[in-house]
């Protein structure tokens, strides 16, 4: 008997003349392993909501989802907090208690569990997720990669039969995000879970599902095991062929005749056979970029010079004696672990967390010089982490419109153009309370964009967006350095940053460890580097990117 039976699901949004999800049949059989995926808005956050009828969202919806062979909306509350667990995107909306402990003893308390029973499995499962040494440490006081792991225990303390994960590492540094998923993998294979997972990061659950379903514009596109699905969107030009891991995208690029891999550690077999009755004349691209300190010739646009924050008088530094040095007109990206101090380090750049010692300088001008308002008057805008803290009105036009004074008639950029730039003209009536995580990204942007910056600070911009407009968000920022736009960038996505930053530096208890071009940077580290690198580091010495190991394939053939 399968877990959950969907049968012919349309759902509307009120308001909405186009459906959310438009005629969905599926299935999922018990202990399966499903991966959802799609463009921002395609329906999967709706599709997941729909199958805890607690969370279902307002609107108008036919077709019928059954449990256990049973309709879903004949099961009473109790039933589906035990049965169905849900962890959703942002810790921070699941999280209710303040302790660590009380968050995993709260769904048990509110089902009425025996004290006995109830300390066994707090036990069991603190056990089982290695939370021991943090288990009666305040909710505040964990990392973003702690609060999402305490969120999937506190689902699992209460033995729920399916586990629904909505984009869970969004948020996560790549070491803490592949930990998570592990995590979730283990309970799917020894626990006998089913598990239904959305996410735009691929690489590590994609060679593990059972199935991959691929969501476009509210229908299934595509219902395959793994090793299908990239043939499939390959040979249908589908978009969401750009978010397939990258062994699959490396071996169609290289167009091999051999068995397509799915894992790094596959892509590593595939390559050496794929190469290894040739001669390997080209390891290396031999990319002419100079040392980090030639390259950063230009004018100094921000510069930090020996800086110490802490949040209260007493409480640790988070950063310490931070020194830093940005030029025009690049795209600067800053990477490292959860709670390593780089959206602290962001805030101090535009004055929003003030240091107690060391020099923030502006274009060469100390920061506490700017008068109010100087600072952010056609100068500096920063676009934080959550989007929804940007949003005041009803609508997304509203939001736009908001942005535009009478004083504003020469400015360099317009309304109609961010619409176009961002890709939301078919969502300026929208609440943007209603959009989903990706669409709420772009339109915070383009509402910072307005402001018409010269100096663009953006805290982890990737997070919900799908690679195919991650490809158009790139081709924004290289226009807005062409038009003389600094940016600086704090992001978890590895990829993004192998591929279009200029200059990646690590970020490590509270100061920059090093700073160096992609390629280089990279290519250096073992476990802060692309898939592709990872890949093929045994035989191509700076291959980073997809692109760079399909052309040193093409260049030893």
């Amino acid at each position: 008997m399968a877990h959950f039976e969907i049968k012919d699901l349309t759902f509307y949004y009120p308001g909405r003349e186009n459906p959310a999800l438009e005629h969905v049949n599926l299935s999922v059989a018990k202990g399966e392993y499903i991966t959802i995926c799609g463009k921002s808005g395609c329906g999967k956050t709706t599709l997941l909501r729909h199958l805890k009828g607690v969370l279902s969202p307002h609107g108008r919806k036919t077709g019928e989802i059954f449990f256990d062979g049973k309709p879903l909306e004949d099961m009473n509350l109790k039933e589906q907090a035990v049965k169905i667990g849900y962890v959703m995107q942002d810790p921070d909306d699941q999280i209710v208690t303040d302790k660590v402990w009380h968050e995993l003893a709260f769904g048990l308390e509110n089902l009425g569990t025996h004290q006995r029973t109830m300390r066994l499995r707090v036990a069991e499962m603190a056990s089982y997720f290695g939370i021991q040494g943090w288990f009666h440490k305040d909710v505040k006081e964990l990392s973003g990669g702690q609060k999402q792991l305490l969120s999937l225990a506190s689902i699992m303390v209460m033995q729920p039969e399916v586990l629904i994960l909505d984009e869970p590492t969004s948020q996560l540094d790549p070491i803490a995000a592949a930990d998570f998923l592990g995590t979730v993998r283990k309970i799917n294979l020894e626990l006998g879970t089913t598990v239904i997972i959305t996410e735009h990061r691929l690489e590590d659950i994609f060679p593990v599902s059972d199935r991959v379903i691929v969501l476009d514009k509210g229908r299934i596109a595509a219902d395959e095991r793994p090793e299908k699905i990239g043939e499939l969107l390959r040979g249908e030009h589908n978009d969401m062929f750009a978010a397939m891991p990258s062994p699959v995208q490396i071996y169609y690029g290289t167009k091999s005749q051999l068995k397509c891999p799915l894992t790094v550690r596959d892509g590593r077999k595939w390559l050496s056979e794929e190469l290894g009755n040739r001669k390997i004349s080209v390891k290396s691209l031999e990319k002419k970029d100079g040392p980090y300190e030639e390259k950063n010739a230009g004018n100094t646009v921000v510069q930090l010079k020996e800086v110490w924050f802490r949040y209260e008088k007493n409480s640790p530094d988070i950063l310490k004696g931070l020194s830093i040095e940005i030029t025009e007109n690049q795209l600067f990206a800053i990477v490292g672990g959860n709670g390593t101090g780089k959206s602290t380090a962001l805030k101090t750049i535009c004055n929003i967390c003030r240091p107690y010692r060391g020099k923030v300088l502006i274009r060469g001008r100390r920061i506490e010089k700017y008068k109010n308002g100087e600072l952010f008057k056609n100068n500096i805008v920063m676009l934080p982490q959550d989007p929804k803290s940007l949003f005041v009105k009803k609508t997304v036009k509203e939001e736009l419109e908001e942005m535009e004074t009478d004083s504003d008639e020469n400015r360099g950029i317009s309304i109609e153009r961010v619409i176009s730039l961002c890709g939301i003209k078919d969502l300026l009536n929208h609440h943007p309370y209603d959009l989903s995580g990706g669409e709420q990204q772009r339109t915070a942007l383009a509402k910072v964009l307005l402001t018409d910056p010269k100096i663009l600070l953006l805290d982890e911009p990737t997070k919900g967006m799908d690679n195919f407009f991650k490809i158009k968000f790139a081709e924004l920022l290289n226009e807005l350095k062409e038009e003389g736009v600094t940016i600086i960038m704090v992001s978890h996505d590895i990829e993004f940053c192998a591929k279009y930053a200029d200059n990646v530096s690590l970020f490590f208890d509270g100061s920059i460890i090093t700073s160096d071009t992609p390629d280089r940077f990279f290519s250096h580290n073992s476990f802060y580097t692309t898939a592709a690198n990872r890949m093929s580091r045994h035989i191509f010495s700076d291959a980073v990117t997809n692109e760079d190991v399909i052309r040193l394939c093409q260049m030893n053939r």
